[in-house]
């Protein structure tokens, strides 16, 4: 039950201070070791495809090992000295794992440039969250560019996270967060990546299969309760759910697309190169900067659903497994 207090605690700590950038942050310490790794390894690694593939298994299996075992040693022996004090040190772990104040906030900003219609601003802000070119999008665009964000970011930044924490504590979380960047810094499909970061591609797409979808489902949960438009987010849910070149990218997409009735997706321009992609959701109306408050009330109220049900499933199976 520790590990439970420990959640809701960071949890309540990240809806109130986010991620401030003044205070140390594991993530990047993760980016960091794997910035090194990359640098070294692809010096001896450029030869084959083969090689670059195994040097980035072996990049990858080293990072996740390490990234779990070292939170884990610490706990361990935290505890053994003091329950509390292990309690306050897993708390504080599980606060810097989730990011649901620090998606809205990044996101929000974009939403304050588009209200006072500084359209320079608001692309700028949007730049920062997303991989797409930015510098000729309209203002509804702009907005929808946001809300994907939202949406897509609700699992792998809250949920998913939320989830391995309550399975394995704060070592499986940070576990699940070195697969998550692992695979934001070397999971591409270009000429330096498409083998060196296959393996960890792979290992994302596996580790987020489950969670994809239990966040959709919370977020079909979060919908109804929150009174958007619950019939047609199941119904774009149902369709549109697999319009991703990812397996799980689309399905909290499609469910905030439907609830919203709006349209996501489609093509976008990457480095000036345009990359057709599937729509998810039926153009019922322009997307509006409001769209990005709807999007973060429904990502925030999800967060909730699936803490209280997920404390609730963890609380079940310590009481009676």
């Amino acid at each position: 039950m520790i590990t439970l207090y420990a959640l809701i605690t960071g949890y309540i700590l990240d809806l109130i201070f986010g991620d401030p950038s003044w205070l140390p942050h594991p993530v990047r310490w993760i980016g960091s070791l794997i910035a090194g790794g990359d640098k070294y390894l692809h010096r001896i690694s450029c030869r084959t495809d083969r090689s670059q593939y195994w040097c980035g298994v072996l990049l990858t299996a080293f990072i996740v090992t390490i990234t779990f075992l070292v939170p884990l040693g610490l706990l361990y022996l935290l505890k053994s000295i003091s329950p509390l004090l292990g309690f306050i040190v897993e708390a504080l772990m599980c606060y810097q794992i989730l990011a649901t104040k620090s998606l809205k906030a990044e996101s929000m900003k974009v939403y304050d440039a588009l209200q006072k219609n500084d359209i320079m601003e608001a692309r700028y802000q949007l730049s920062w969250i997303v991989g797409r070119d930015t510098e000729n999008l309209n203002s509804s665009q702009v907005a929808k560019g946001a809300v994907e964000t939202v949406a897509e970011n609700l699992s792998d930044g809250v949920i998913a996270p939320m989830i391995f924490i309550l399975v394995g504590g704060a070592p499986l979380g940070f576990l699940y967060k070195a697969v998550n960047t692992l695979d934001s810094m070397i999971g591409y499909k270009n000429d330096k990546y498409l083998y060196f970061g296959r393996f960890a591609a792979k290992l994302d797409d596996v580790v987020n299969y489950l969670p994809a979808r239990i966040s959709a489902y919370l977020m079909l949960l979060a919908v109804f309760l929150t009174r958007y438009d619950f019939k047609n987010a199941l119904r774009i849910y149902r369709r549109d759910r697999h319009n991703h070149t990812s397996p799980n990218s689309a399905h909290t997409e499609a469910v905030c697309a439907g609830a919203l009735n709006i349209q996501l997706a489609g093509s976008n321009s990457y480095f000036g190169k345009l990359v057709v992609k599937p729509t998810i959701g039926d153009p019922i109306r322009e997307i509006e900067a409001e769209d990005i408050r709807r999007a973060n009330k429904l990502m925030v109220a999800t967060s909730l659903v699936g803490l209280i049900l997920g404390s609730a499933v963890r609380a079940l199976i310590v009481q009676f497994g």
